[in-house]
This record gives C-alpha cells, sequence and structure tokens, in this order.
C-alpha cells in the first residue's frame, strides 16, 4: 500500500524546520554568496559545485537560493529572489521544469525512507537533462545530500559529470565529501560553508522561537544553524544530558540505564525525526567532544550538566584522544552500515555504548566523586 505523499518525510529536511526551499536567503554565509555571484558573472559557470561544511550551516539553502537566482534571472548580488516570481513559487512547490531534486526516495515495501539515494535515482536525473533539453536555458539538479549516494549511483552521476549536457548545472550538497568517489570530487567545484558564530547563532534561534539553552544548543551544534533546530525540535538537550549521566557511571557502566537510552533509538521515523538518526548524531558529537578534550581541555560552554567534569576525567592525556576519535571513526561507519541493512536500531545502539565502555580510557578513569 502507497503512502500518502503528504505523510512521507522529506529525508532533506531538518525536523522542526521549514525545507531549505522556503527560506528566503542565507544567513552568514556572505563569503560563498559573493564567489557563486562572481563566477556566475564570469564567462562561463561550472557544470558542477560541491557544497561542503558541517551539516547544517546552510549548504542547502545555498543551493536552493542558487537555483532561484539563476531560474529568475535576478541580478541581485546578495542573492534574494522576490518570493512571488512565477520561477520561486514554482521552485517553492516543486514544479519548476528546470529544477531536478535528488535525495533519498521512499520505499513503500518498508515504509522508510530509503537509507542511500539508489541509482534509479540517478537514472531520473539522467532523463530530466534528456527530455529537458527542448526547453532551451539552464536545467539545474540539486543532489541533497550526494554523500547518500551508493555506489552503483555515484558511478552513474559520474558519468554524467564527465560528459554534461548543456547548459547543466549539478549542485552537490555534502556533509562528508571524503565520502565521495575522489574523481566526482575533482570534477566539481568547492564551494564552502563555515559554521555560525555565536552570536549570529542566538539570534537565528531567537527568530525560529527556540527558548531553550542557546549556548548548549551552539555548544552542540558546532555553529551549525539546522542541527541546533533538529535539536530542539526532538528533544535532543535532555537525550544528550542523558548520554553524559549514563557515561558518568563508568568505570562500571550502569546496564539498566544504557539498555534505557539504547530503547530510545528506536521508534519510526516521521516528519519530526528520526530517533535513530538523533541517537547516533548525539553519540557521534559526544565522542568528538570527548577526543577535543583530551587534546585542548572540556570543552566551553557545556553542552550538558556536568559534561565538562565527565571529559576531563574520560580524556585526560592525548592518548586516550587517539582512542576517542578513533571509536567515533569506526562506530560511525558501522551506524551508517547497520541504517542501510535495517539492523534493530536499539540492539545496535546497545551494542556500541558497551563497547566505548570497554576502551581502556573508560575502564582506567577513576570512580566519579558523589
Amino acid at each position: 500500500m502507497k503512502a500518502d505523499p503528504d505523510d512521507i518525510p522529506e529525508p532533506d529536511r531538518v525536523p522542526g524546520a521549514p525545507h531549505p526551499r522556503h527560506t528566503p536567503r542565507v544567513i552568514g554565509q556572505d563569503h560563498a554568496i559573493a564567489e557563486f555571484v562572481q563566477a556566475a558573472h564570469s564567462d562561463r559557470l561550472h557544470h558542477a559545485w560541491l557544497l561542503t561544511g558541517p551539516r547544517g550551516v546552510g549548504k542547502a539553502t545555498m543551493a536552493w537560493a542558487i537555483a532561484r537566482w539563476l531560474l529568475s534571472g535576478a541580478e541581485s548580488p546578495d542573492m534574494r529572489v522576490d518570493p512571488d516570481t512565477p520561477e520561486a513559487r514554482r521552485i517553492s512547490a516543486l514544479s519548476e521544469p528546470r529544477l531536478q531534486l535528488i535525495r533519498r526516495p521512499w520505499d513503500d515495501k518498508t515504509g522508510r525512507l530509503r537509507a542511500e539515494i539508489t541509482v534509479d535515482e540517478i537514472r531520473k536525473l539522467l532523463s530530466f537533462y534528456h527530455f529537458s533539453s527542448a526547453e532551451g536555458g539552464r536545467r539545474i539538479a540539486i543532489i541533497d545530500a550526494a554523500d547518500d549516494m551508493n555506489i552503483p549511483a555515484a558511478n552513474a552521476l559520474l558519468k554524467v559529470l564527465e560528459e554534461p549536457p548543456k547548459d547543466a548545472l549539478i549542485l552537490l550538497i555534502a556533509h562528508q565529501p571524503a565520502r565521495l568517489l575522489p574523481t566526482i570530487r575533482s570534477r566539481c567545484r568547492t564551494l564552502r560553508l563555515m559554521p555560525m558564530k555565536p552570536a549570529q547563532m542566538g539570534g537565528i534561534l531567537a527568530d525560529q522561537g527556540i527558548d531553550e539553552d542557546a549556548q548548549a544548543l551552539a555548544a552542540l551544534s558546532d555553529g551549525s544553524v539546522g542541527e541546533a533546530l533538529r535539536l530542539a525540535g526532538q528533544g535532543g538537550l535532555d537525550r544528550y544530558q542523558q548520554l553524559v549521566d549514563l557515561f558518568a557511571t563508568l568505570p562500571r557502566m550502569d546496564r539498566l540505564a544504557a539498555a534505557k537510552f539504547a530503547d530510545g533509538a528506536a521508534g519510526r521515523a516521521g516528519t519530526e525525526g528520526d530517533p535513530f538518526d538523533l541517537t547516533i548524531t548525539l553519540l557521534d558529537r559526544f565522542l568528538v567532544r570527548l577526543a577535543r578534550a583530551g587534546l585542548m581541555g572540556a570543552p566551553l560552554p557545556q553542552a550538558a550538566k556536568g559534561e565538562g567534569a565527565l571529559m576531563a576525567r574520560l580524556s585526560p592525556d592525548d592518548l586516550a584522544a587517539r582512542i576517542w576519535a578513533e571509536a567515533q571513526a569506526r562506530l560511525s561507519a558501522r551506524a551508517r552500515t547497520g541504517r542501510a541493512v535495517n539492523l534493530d536500531p536499539a540492539a545496535l545502539v546497545m551494542d556500541m555504548v558497551l563497547e566505548l565502555a570497554q576502551l581502556p580510557p573508560a575502564q582506567s578513569a577513576p570512580t566519579a566523586k558523589g
């Protein structure tokens, strides 16, 4: 049975925030805007751009702003476009014939979004360029996110990049560009977006009506507005506090608390977010902050009560930092594989937490003072 289109979550939308195509302007990325505008005013605009930077800093918002700006023929140096233009309205409604969006598709058999962008989605891109050629003029594709492509999809895209259609522009959004084929990266021009400064972050969160701890959200999101909105919308700060409290029980981890944390990763993904993805994100962020603590000291500001003292205890030196960093890379890869093959989320998270509890820094850490 096919799902109602209104009930299908958009994989490229942050829960609790509007889709990037509905965001009227790009904030805090003036350098990236200026770089693209200058390139667009040159004799020949490169056919493929790789938009990089941490998740949630505005890469997708930038891609949609580029599409509106180019397809509407606007001349504004800040890429602002009147939202009432026919092109802007069609883009907002996903009905612009000169624009193709490629993202993770919905699987009616499993009732879930697929874990990867498949080759069938890239074939839609090929058809788009073939059938839209009669329209003439520029045609734009947005791939969000390019690092979600599986190998067959990446190879199919590579063929398009090697022999780009006339007037084609491909905007690839990549949170982890190192996961892309080197041959894909080499055929793209990179446009890097930077994390927000704390003052910018606080103002944007206030504008969105977020009344949670702005400092903690800014710390945990690493300067990513999109990530901060997602964390706020899914109770991320409470979930991270639960994680910090769990690791505070080391060196003898509380198994019941671990099971409760792991169970929080279960549940079906919906329009309000994916519990498993949130849990993996928080685990990943926790390990990154642990590794940094061993090199640079406990993080400030703290993202949870007691986080600083815990990280000073678990990651006191560069040796511990290296162990936590290696664990982060290893478990991040395992989580991606587990999601792709639909492993039980709670069981996978429980295994990961218990593995972390057995690492040398966790077992050698002094017992927390009561």
